[in-house]
């Protein structure tokens, strides 16, 4: 039988169900923010504000959620304040930013808003959930690529989730890397094992852009904008 659940009801459905039990290397642990209720409050009513249809739409793959946006909100490239201020959705999670959620969100309001970004596209990670490393000064965000045995302990649960995440209905012609380097090299090495999409798209990590590239922000945004225009044609 056909579901009868539109797209952000599949993907909330995909959120809540999201589990990761792996042997990590010494000091790195998971973080799964889909086991707060109100991280699930928050995806729910982002999924209903800007998923509830079936349009096909462009995935847009990030490393892994760091702590101070997905790994709070629940969301890829979103942080707290983001979601309360531009999205008007109410979150518990104080006033935590992050520099990657910031310049994204300036690429969406200068792609047309909210609204017409997230009817075409769909922001995620190769790994959905992230990790955090014990260091002495606290914890630090660590991602999948670091250290090969992390990699290698979940590259099954990202293979199964980038799965899962494609029958929600996302196109197959094509697909975005937030990532030039490791992440680009990674994403087209589980491609190429698994054909999940005819081609990649690389652009600069968010981060990388907004810490060395700040001078270049407008020129990254309209490399950016053309990106986005151009692989929906």
């Amino acid at each position: 039988m056909k579901s009868t659940m539109n797209f952000g009801q599949r993907l909330y459905s995909f959120y809540a169900a999201l589990s990761l039990e792996a042997s990590f290397p010494s000091g790195v642990q998971v973080m799964n923010p889909y086991q707060r209720p109100e991280t699930l409050q928050c995806v729910r009513a982002f999924c209903e504000r800007y998923y509830g249809d079936e349009n096909q739409r462009v995935s847009i793959w990030g490393i892994n959620p760091g702590r101070f946006g997905g790994g709070l909100t629940g969301l890829s490239f979103t942080d707290p304040v983001i979601l309360r201020d531009v999205c008007g959705i109410e979150t518990p999670f104080g006033t935590k930013q992050e520099l990657s959620a910031e310049y994204v969100w300036s690429v969406i309001r200068e792609f047309g808003g909210a609204e017409r970004f997230f009817s075409s596209f769909f922001l995620t990670a190769l790994c959905p959930l992230g990790f955090v490393q014990e260091k002495e000064q606290g914890k630090v965000n660590y991602n999948f690529y670091d250290d090969p045995q992390l990699f290698r302990a979940v590259k099954p649960f990202m293979i199964e989730t980038m799965q899962q995440q494609l029958a929600l209905g996302l196109r197959r012609d094509v697909a975005i890397c937030f990532g030039a380097g490791k992440l680009q090299k990674a994403f087209e090495a589980i491609n190429k094992e698994h054909s999940f999409f005819e081609r990649i798209v690389a652009l600069e990590h968010p981060r990388f852009i907004m810490q060395y590239r700040r001078k270049q922000l407008q020129d990254y945004r309209r490399k950016y904008c053309s990106t986005l225009e151009n692989v929906l044609l």
